[in-house]
Formats: C-alpha cells, structure tokens, sequence
C-alpha cells in the first residue's frame, strides 16, 4: 500500500515538474502581451496629463508663491485654506466615521438599523460632489448667510464620512476572530476586546482609509464652489470666504492675464504634489501593515 503511495506522489510529482505544453506557453506569452499593452494604453492618457502640467507648470514655481495671496500671484492662501477645510473635515468625519464603522463591524451584524446605515453609507459614495455641495450650501451657508470654511469643511466631511465608514467596517473585519475569543477568554468584555484587541490591530487599515478619504476631499472643487466660494486674499476668519487650490485653478482657467494662467498651471503642480503624498503615506502604511 506504501509503495502505491510512494508511486503516486512521483508521478504527481514528475508531473508538476514537467515543463507546460508548447500550446499553454504561447497562450500565456499571448495574454502576458495582451495585459501589457492595454496597461500602455491605459498610462497614455495619465502620464500625458502629468506631463502636461509640470511642462507648463515648473516654469513658474517660485518660492514666494507659497507666502503670497493670489492677488499678488501667488497661493499660499489657497494652500493654507485648502488645509483649513480638510482638518475641518477631518475632525467631523473621522471620529463619526470610525465609530460608526465599529458599530456596523462589531455590534450591528444582525441589525436592521446597521443594514440600513451601510447601505446609506454604499449610496453616498456614489454621490455626485456637486450634490454634496448643494445640500452644504441649504444645510450651513443659507442658515449662517455667508459663505465659509466651515461650510467647505462640513461639505468635505460629507465626501469624506462613508469611504472611512466602509474602509474602517471592512479593516475589523479583517481581524481574525481566534483574538476576539482570546481576549474573551481572558476575562475581557466586549467593550474592551473591541477597543484594546480588535481597533488596535486594525489601525493602519482605517489609517490607510481616513488618508485615501483626506486626498480625494483635497481636490473636490464643486462642494467648495458651493460653500467656502473663493477669496482673493487672505481668509480673515473661518467665517468668511476662503480660497482653496481647486477652487483657484477653476476660477482661474479662462482668465486672459498671462500671469494668472500660468498661476492654473502652477498650482495644479502644487495640488498634484500634496494629493501624491497623502497616497504615497497611505501606502507605506498599507506595506507597513503587510510586513507585519
């Protein structure tokens, strides 16, 4: 019977080892050629963009222009109230969302009322931005009467809430139950196990998805057009209008003067250049989270 066995397992063996038909190397060549030129395909059109931008952008980046309003040719209004509104969104999503997203991982799998919340929270990520701004626009800026940071804040928070809902709901999910029975077993309750075991091992997955929320809320345009509206010079307080680098490069696109034109150009560079290291720290949290 052992030497059956043995038997089998060389031939299996001898089998996986022997090289794949002449017809399944082509077919794999084929595909493996297939893959590559539709990848090609697909970075035309973003590495043109890119490329676009930094030939007509590099030219006139200066370092005055990060300590200049845009009256005087510059953005570092822009910059300063593009990062106002983000942390203002920042600080109303974050918390709202990460508890939410424990509410609907740990507590609400069988509950109507968590059902409908993610479905909510699926629908609301399809939402147009523009729509996100109309409703900022009845719910903040016509009851204050003014438009401000605080309604561009509020308006990204919306963009911002349901991708770390899902992010944060799927990232404890994640976790192996064996460390909730274990932490179970060692005398913890639920509260404690989900806060101290579970949110614990979990965190660069909802670090990864509050970054990933942060760079697509930096470069909304239509909420803030919306809400915070735009500002020439320096905010003078969260309560009045301010400027942001979307908002600019829209505002901007058309205007004859060469100068302004090529401040669009300048500051796609700059914007480009913030939404790529939130993503590039968003990955390195994801490689992080990997290696361990």
């Amino acid at each position: 019977m052992s030497g059956y066995i043995q038997s089998e397992t060389d031939e299996l063996a001898t089998e996986l080892c022997s090289p794949l038909p002449r017809e399944r190397v082509i077919f794999t060549c084929i595909m493996n050629a297939i893959a590559f030129g539709f990848t090609v395909l697909a970075l035309i059109p973003l590495l043109s963009i890119l490329w676009e931008i930094f030939v007509r952008g590099i030219s006139g980046l200066k370092g005055e222009m990060f300590v200049k309003a845009v009256i005087d040719y510059g953005f570092g209004n822009a910059i300063l109230g593009t990062i106002i509104m983000v942390v203002i969104g920042a600080i109303l999503s974050i918390p709202t969302g990460i508890m939410t997203g424990i509410f609907l991982a740990e507590f609400g799998q069988t509950n109507s009322i968590a059902s409908f919340v993610r479905f909510i929270s699926s629908i609301l990520t399809g939402v147009p931005s523009i729509v996100v701004g109309v409703f900022a626009y009845g719910v903040i800026v016509l009851v204050t009467k003014g438009f401000s940071a605080i309604a561009g804040g509020f308006a990204l928070a919306v963009i911002m809430l349901p991708v770390i809902i899902l992010t944060t709901e799927e990232s404890l999910k994640l976790i192996p139950t064996s460390q909730r029975l274990a932490s179970a077993a060692l005398g913890g309750t639920r509260f404690q196990t989900t806060l101290r075991i579970v949110v614990t091992a979990a965190i660069p997955g909802i670090t990864t998805g509050i970054l990933l929320a942060v760079a697509r809320a930096a470069g909304e345009t239509a909420p803030l057009i919306f809400t915070a509206l735009f500002s020439l010079d320096w905010s003078e307080g969260l309560l009045s209008p301010t400027a942001s680098l979307p908002v600019l490069i829209f505002n901007l696109y058309n205007d004859p003067d060469p100068q302004k034109n090529q401040l669009v150009w300048t500051t796609s560079i700059v914007l480009l250049g913030l939404i790529l290291c939130v993503n590039i720290i968003s990955r390195l949290v994801i490689r992080q989270r990997r290696l361990k």
